[in-house]
């Protein structure tokens, strides 16, 4: 096995980006993690201001630095971290076994966003600390879906939303900026290789690989 063999088994990604794609993104999750501080300790109680729930560090590398990928979109960010609170809380409540609980917080929460087409993956770090968390956090009950949840997911979105509009080649929400539709063009077969060749040169990243690509060009290719 060469290096490039394993380098793919454990997945290690070779797309590259500029390096000012990735400072780009790195001020991003800053300013969105830095406003979610500024908001809640202007708005909410001091007792629950400290309650900035990680998950929203997860939601920032999505959105700062894969503002165009599925998981990264305005609805999955805001119903998944809102589906997943309540999902947290109701298992906290209703489920004496703790382990039991905190599993079930996750599984649960994965069916309902795949449910309601809103899968963010940050959710299940959402329902889980619900259940996980100190005392001060479960005794918000299910205030905890309004403050921090709420708060804190309308804020990054904002962020997001103004942070990544500066960046002309950063799209989110990804559909506002999708070109116009055209007339389907008649093009020459597309090698493997040749996905490989674009792939490298966009400068965000993107969250499929080039099998994937090739496996999608040809089932299209078939359809008649």
């Amino acid at each position: 096995m060469n290096r490039s063999d394993f380098l793919d088994i454990i997945g290690f990604s070779r797309h590259k980006t500029v390096y000012k794609e990735k400072i780009i993104s790195g001020i991003g999750g800053f300013i969105g993690i830095f406003a979610i501080f500024m908001t809640s300790q202007w708005l909410l109680d001091p007792q629950v201001a400290v309650f900035i729930v990680p998950s929203m560090g997860a939601s920032a590398v999505l959105l700062f630095a894969a503002p165009h990928v599925p998981f990264s979109q305005p609805w999955n960010v805001f119903a998944g971290h809102l589906v997943s609170a309540l999902v947290g809380v109701a298992c906290w409540q209703i489920i004496p076994n703790y382990v039991i609980a905190a599993s079930a917080s996750v599984g649960i929460a994965i069916s309902i966003m795949y449910l309601l087409r809103c899968t963010h993956p940050p959710g299940g770090a959402t329902a889980l600390a619900a259940v996980i968390g100190s005392d001060k956090l479960h005794n918000l009950g299910y205030s905890y879906e309004i403050a921090p949840i709420l708060l804190n997911t309308i804020t990054i979105l904002f962020v997001a939303i103004a942070f990544n509009a500066l960046f002309k080649w950063r799209r989110y929400p990804a559909k506002l900026f999708s070109q116009k539709k055209k007339e389907p063009l008649s093009r020459p077969a597309i090698k493997h290789e040749d996905f490989v060749y674009a792939l490298s040169h966009i400068d965000t990243f993107v969250d499929i690989s080039e099998e994937d690509l090739v496996k999608i060009y040809e089932l299209a290719a078939k359809r008649k």
